[in-house]
């Protein structure tokens, strides 16, 4: 155990963390009695750690391809100078666009979405060269997801590893 309660409390914001990337649904009771601290400790971590907005939000795994949804696309956009952030909001607000990521390269921007048809997908693409800032697109189809999930205890563990292999 540190003497430094800066240390102290990133060990603890750790492991809240930690176990809340497997199970957002623990009671601060739970983590409590997981952790060996009181509910009113693990709140407190909690409530700092959202208004540092490192915890954004509790969210459910949706099985996407359960309810329909089993098509993903990856469409790479190159986009007219000036116009990137214009361009990303209005594809963001598209409710089968579930990321919009900047990048480097041949492209701007990286849009990631789902669908249920190729219908829907054609719609989004028809729209997005309807824009008079896209310059060109380049779409692909995900065949099989492997894997789509991180885990921040998994990052840590990681992060741990070589730690030691360093000392």
């Amino acid at each position: 155990m540190t003497n430094d309660p800066k240390q102290f409390a990133h060990k603890v914001n750790n492991e809240i963390l930690g176990l809340l990337d497997k199970d957002c649904r623990l009671s601060h009771r739970e983590l409590g009695r997981k952790l060996g601290r009181s509910p009113l400790t693990i709140k407190k971590h909690i409530d700092e750690l959202e208004n540092k907005e490192i915890i954004k939000g509790y969210n459910a795994n949706i099985d996407y391809d359960k309810l329909g949804y089993n098509i993903i696309a990856f469409v790479e956009i190159t986009i007219s100078k000036g116009k990137m952030l214009e361009v990303e909001n209005n594809i963001a607000n598209d409710p089968n666009v579930f990321a919009v990521y900047d990048i480097t390269g041949t492209y701007d921007a990286l849009i990631l979405a789902r669908f249920k048809n190729r219908e829907e997908l054609s719609e989004m693409i028809k729209n997005i060269h309807a824009s008079q800032y896209i310059e060109r697109t380049n779409t692909h189809l995900v065949l099989n997801v492997i894997k789509e999930s991180s885990s921040y205890i998994s990052l840590l563990e990681k992060e741990s590893k070589k730690e030691i292999n360093i000392q």
